[in-house]
């Protein structure tokens, strides 16, 4: 089970992940992440891959795509906000979308 991050956390975090900003979304805090992709066809690839690592962490992101922006939310929807898990598959992402 995961824990909770205090907010302090949070914003430490956030720096290390400049391209994510902190959103509440129904009371609960999460974190976005809008990539813009080359073609449409890469935003669905960047998609495929960020799926394999989420199934791999057994934690799966909100996304949302139209057309070149696909758009990743995470939070531990389990625990009501943002956990570890948040920010390892945000380093993830990060990392994919360089790709």
């Amino acid at each position: 089970m995961a824990e909770l991050l205090s907010q302090d956390r949070i914003d430490e975090a956030l720096k290390q992940l400049p391209d994510w900003q902190q959103e509440e979304v129904d009371g609960q805090s999460t974190i976005v992440r809008t990539v813009k992709a080359q073609s449409f066809p890469s935003g669905i690839d960047l998609v495929t891959k960020v799926a394999a690592e989420a199934e791999a962490a057994n934690h799966h992101p909100d996304i949302d795509i139209r057309w070149r922006n696909v758009t990743f939310r995470l939070s531990t929807h389990s625990e009501g906000g943002l956990t570890e898990l948040d920010l390892s598959l945000a380093r993830a992402i990060d990392r994919l979308a360089q790709q």
